[in-house]
């Protein structure tokens, strides 16, 4: 008598239980991970085309994703990789051949994108805010402003000294 998929599922994902704890919703999962793997597996195997065993369905589903989505609110995945992180350094990047405006660039970004998780964007601009950044940055572009136009200006009274000489 041959078992039911279901059964050999039910088997599989007792014995991982036995060895790891498990709550019954972590059961559950992977009971459902274990029985849809089985059924590709059959599947195959009655169409008699090769398994993909190289990537398993995790993977494919995570290659998957569109780029804003990868940018979550505790975490943002490496779309080269999939690997998840707080924050995507320049350093991380650089390990597959990438600038962060490269990685931008590739993946439809725009320029001023942050490559990190949205609680990490937030608590930045909140230290900003306390530290007077936003106040202190339209100082200083003000500032900026007023000295180029003295330049401008006493460029101009220099070039009209010479022209009346």
């Amino acid at each position: 008598m041959t078992k039911k998929l279901i059964e050999i599922a039910a088997d599989i994902v007792q014995a991982q239980s036995i060895k790891i704890s498990m709550t019954p919703e972590e059961i559950t999962t992977s009971l459902q991970k274990v029985f849809r793997t089985l059924q590709e597996m059959q599947r195959s195997e009655m169409a008699g085309t090769p398994l993909d065993v190289a990537r398993p369905p995790e993977e494919a589903a995570l290659e998957q994703t569109s780029s804003q989505d990868s940018i979550q609110q505790d975490k943002i995945l490496c779309l080269e990789c999939n690997a998840e992180m707080k924050q995507l350094t320049a350093r991380h990047l650089a390990s597959h051949g990438l600038t962060p405006k490269g990685y931008r660039k590739k993946y439809g970004f725009s320029m001023k994108t942050p490559l990190s998780a949205k609680s990490v964007t937030k608590a930045r601009i909140k230290a900003a805010k306390k530290r007077g950044l936003p106040e202190k940055l339209v100082q200083y572009l003000e500032a900026k402003r007023q000295q180029k136009a003295e330049a401008a200006t006493s460029s101009e009274i220099t070039t009209k000294k010479k022209t009346n000489q």
